[in-house]
């Protein structure tokens, strides 16, 4: 009997070391898919319980957390400590202020174009406490496109930080004969008819508003962000964001592996879904535990990035790719290392700054992610893998389902079978990364442009009748189920962390005067993230290339990020047949001046104008020597 208990003991270990052993050939990450898959159903089901508690919306957590500790620190900014209840009790003082003395009511929209400080959270809590729809504006933005924000999301009121008030200078005029609202949030106001706000709320109440607005239905629209435009004038679009969408967010940082004892330092703007719905939203989830902490930064500063870690105790930050990269290219300083950073969490990190941030500052987990902001399908790399942006296996389907497809690069549409379905590609192959929309993964649409709204989506996709968002990116799934970011298509490209429109691009340099047609588009830049904007320009006849009042019309216009750092002058710009300009043959020819025989020219910051660009020079970029 003991030899046979014996027997069955040794063949049941031998069986589950096969398995292992099997496993571990043909299915290596096994473990980590389903130890991720599990932390997501424990997420799912926690917020199930909040909204059954009563606790629904992004809101609701954030009050619900202030009542339950309100001691416990929610922000850190510049050397002062902000308690949950600290910034409930000012975003009350915001609501009694606008409810009283700004008119402002239930399903108004609110534009709000701060900076990185505590007020910009307080004026958002507090105007959603009255029901207001937040409009989160890009503080890079230039007057014209200011104005459509305001026209493309219906804003009647705007808050602006006491730093931006230059901004007004080109637009106050039109924004008053528009009947905007203007609140400044200061104590002094150089214009007229413009309203202050910090004197006011300094005096209010700090109790809450009476009925606090809750929303009946978790899918209407909880606040607006404005992502790079396709528009026929390259524009801003107002991506809204559901109460649900909002809510999902919350649980990014938790997933990433954030706990309620973290710091987590907040360098990127608010007004991009990254710090204000995931990281803000982040710090506010942890509602069951004790919440964490917001070291909230004003601005990026790679030279004072390790020593704030070291002052306030950093535990988490969230990137960009290019702020890990200006990190890696800094001096060597010492003490870099002494740091308590173990994980960072963000997206567009490329391979090899990866491998040289993990060298250089230690063991510091790093979570890769892909999200958008007008859908809630993404992915987060919780492996240890290099590169990818996530994974794409069969546990992660079940979470958020998504599919890859062929697409055209020609026709700029996916590819369809002859009964008009598209078609799936193979695993090693890239295609278009779409997810069927529901209620889990819902789809608002963009303020004022049904057009745009409905070129997001696929219908007859699979199937009569089923409908997809199209997120417009192109993505490789390899054969170990992990996903890999290739790029965007369309004519939107990525530089310096923001999405450029080339249509709005081209139309601000086609207002100048010399030029007759433009062109944008990206090309790559060896040891950069994404792509740099260049423009290839026909002159007027008899004109030529002014690089000085190119300059100056750009800075007046368009935000850095935004601008043509090469230029190619030709005689005509190719077209296609129904007149859209190609733009395939000069990306591939990038600003090589060995392979372009045309006139080309590189931006000079220095001297504020465009130079020729010669081959030494070329070099020189390519080789690092000279920066963009």
């Amino acid at each position: 009997r003991i030899m046979m208990l014996l027997s069955l003991f040794v063949a049941a270990a031998a069986g589950f070391l096969a398995l292992l052993i099997f496993q571990k050939m043909f299915y290596p990450y096994f473990w980590d898919d389903l130890i991720y898959y599990l932390k997501f159903q424990r997420v799912k089901r926690l917020m199930k319980l909040r909204m059954g508690e009563g606790v629904v919306t992004f809101l609701d957590c954030f009050v619900h957390q202030a009542r339950k500790t309100p001691d416990k620190p929610f922000i850190v900014f510049e050397g002062e400590v902000y308690t949950f209840e600290d910034v409930d009790k000012r975003s009350n003082k915001v609501a009694q202020v606008f409810k009283q003395q700004g008119g402002v009511k239930k399903g108004d929209t609110v534009a709000l174009l701060m900076s990185n400080e505590p007020d910009f959270i307080c004026v958002w809590f507090g105007l959603c406490k009255l029901g207001c729809q937040v409009a989160f504006l890009n503080f890079n933005i230039k007057s014209k496109s200011l104005l459509h924000c305001f026209e493309s999301c219906e804003a009647k009121t705007l808050v602006l930080g006491a730093d931006f008030i230059h901004l007004l200078d080109d637009v106050l005029f039109t924004l008053q004969q528009n009947k905007i609202d203007l609140w400044l949030l200061d104590r002094d106001s150089p214009y007229q008819g413009v309203n202050t706000l910090l004197d006011k709320i300094e005096g209010a109440s700090e109790e809450s508003v009476p009925d606090v607005c809750s929303p009946t239905d978790i899918m209407s629209n909880f606040i607006y962000i404005f992502t790079s435009g396709t528009t026929v004038k390259g524009l801003p679009k107002a991506a809204r964001i559901s109460h649900l969408k909002a809510v999902m967010c919350l649980c990014f940082l938790r997933l990433c592996g954030a706990t309620t004892n973290d710091n987590i330092y907040i360098t990127l703007p608010l007004y991009h879904m990254s710090a204000s719905l995931l990281g803000i939203g982040g710090c506010i989830e942890l509602v069951l535990t004790q919440g964490a902490t917001c070291v909230l930064k004003r601005k990026f500063s790679a030279s004072q990035f390790w020593s704030d870690c070291q002052k306030y105790n950093v535990t988490i930050f969230q990137y960009i790719g290019e702020l890990c990269r200006y990190l890696v290219n800094q001096p060597k300083v010492a003490g870099e290392m002494n740091h308590k950073v173990r994980i960072v969490a963000g997206s567009g990190l490329r391979s090899d700054v990866w491998k040289e941030f993990i060298k250089r500052f230690g063991k510091i987990k790093i979570v890769e992610s892909y999200g958008l902001t007008e859908a809630s399908i993404g992915f987060i790399n919780y492996t240890n893998k290099i590169g990818p942006i996530g994974r794409a296996g069969f546990l992660n389907k079940r979470i958020l389902p998504f599919d890859f497809l062929k697409y055209d690069l020609q026709s700029n549409e996916p590819v369809r079978t002859e009964k008009g379905y598209c078609v799936k590609v193979k695993k090693g192959e890239t295609g278009l990364l779409v997810a069927p929309v529901s209620v889990m993964n819902p789809f608002l649409g963009y303020a004022g442009n049904r057009e745009l709204s409905e070129k997001k989506l696929l219908r007859n996709v699979f199937k009569r009748g089923d409908l997809y968002f199209n997120t417009g990116d192109l993505m490789l799934h390899d054969d170990e189920d992990f996903v890999y970011f290739r790029d965007r298509v369309g004519d939107t490209f990525r530089w310096k962390a923001e999405n450029v429109a080339t249509t709005e691009v081209a139309d601000i340099l086609s207002s100048v005067d010399f030029l007759q047609e433009v062109n944008v588009y990206g090309v790559s830049v060896p040891g950069y993230e994404g792509k740099v904007g260049m423009a290839a320009l026909v002159l007027k006849c008899d004109q030529k290339l002014d690089g000085k009042e190119l300059y100056a019309h750009l800075i007046k216009h368009l935000p850095l990020y935004s601008w043509p750092w090469f230029l190619r002058v030709q005689m005509s710009l190719d077209v296609t047949e129904t007149f859209k300009q190609q733009k395939g043959k000069l990306v591939a020819e990038g600003f090589n001046p060995a392979v372009i025989k045309e006139p080309l020219y590189v931006l000079d910051t220095s001297e504020k104008t465009y130079i020729p660009l010669t081959e030494p020079v070329y070099d020189d970029i390519v080789s690092g020597q000279i920066r963009l």
